[in-house]
């Protein structure tokens, strides 16, 4: 990775922007292996996004919370939302209410609180690398150089569940790209959105063997799809057997 693009993959405006959609992420692995002519297509915003955004800065850069247009309203469809949000996602103020329980409950926890603030850490730190023949990016969480862990920091709606979601929702593809990518091991920090239940989920070798072989399938269909002068989409079937 290049000093340019390393401070420029730092700034969110261009990590999720043009300049960052040189580059393949994580967040494209089901594009491309469900529908690949949908790489790129904008994404509908929704409040989990945003929530999830909240989530993060609220316990690495809390000094950005201030960026958040936050409302008082019970939900997105009454007046005062509407007339306040100026037709803008906005958070609820029981949503941030509800962060800031989840955050107190991370940094009250001794390990939990080391992972994340310990002695030697980066927050949002970005990376490329080339997988199976495409520029990959990420952006880590923590990358904690005392412990050599990748950390992400993940909400759930059943924590009891988040080990099978986790192939579901490609955490494995994830695991796999930021291993490469910071060379240290992947570690999950998962909280419940209802019970506020701790999880601390570290990747074997089978979840980054699945993680492998989604990157290299996605990089097939990017390749099929985007890097075949000679292809044509029309005559493109899927094949199964049942």
């Amino acid at each position: 990775m290049t000093k340019e693009q390393y401070y420029r993959l730092k700034n969110d405006k261009d990590y999720y922007g043009e300049y960052g959609q040189q580059f393949l992420s994580n967040s494209n692995i089901s594009t491309l292996l469900k529908n690949p002519l949908d790489l790129h297509k904008p994404q509908a915003k929704i409040p989990a996004f945003l929530v999830g955004g909240y989530f993060h800065t609220a316990i690495l850069e809390p000094h950005k919370l201030k960026s958040f247009k936050i409302v008082e309203a019970t939900n997105r469809n009454t007046k005062v939302y509407k007339e306040i949000s100026g037709g803008e996602m906005c958070l609820l103020q029981s949503e941030v209410d509800q962060i800031n329980l989840m955050t107190d409950v991370i940094l009250e926890n001794d390990v939990c609180r080391g992972l994340i603030h310990g002695m030697n850490c980066d927050f949002e730190e970005p990376g490329v690398i080339e997988l199976f023949g495409n520029k990959w990016k990420g952006k880590a969480d923590i990358v904690n150089h005392e412990e050599k862990l990748v950390i992400d920091l993940k909400t759930t709606s059943d924590i009891e569940k988040f080990k099978w979601n986790a192939k579901k929702y490609n955490y494995d593809s994830q695991a796999y790209i930021y291993s490469k990518l910071f060379g240290y091991e992947m570690l999950f920090i998962v909280i419940d959105k209802t019970t506020h239940q701790i999880g601390l989920f570290d990747c074997s070798p089978q979840f980054y063997q699945q993680g492998e072989k989604k990157v290299e399938m996605a990089s097939e269909q990017y390749d099929l799809f985007y890097k075949n002068e000679n292809f044509d989409p029309k005559q493109y079937l899927k094949t199964e057997t049942l």
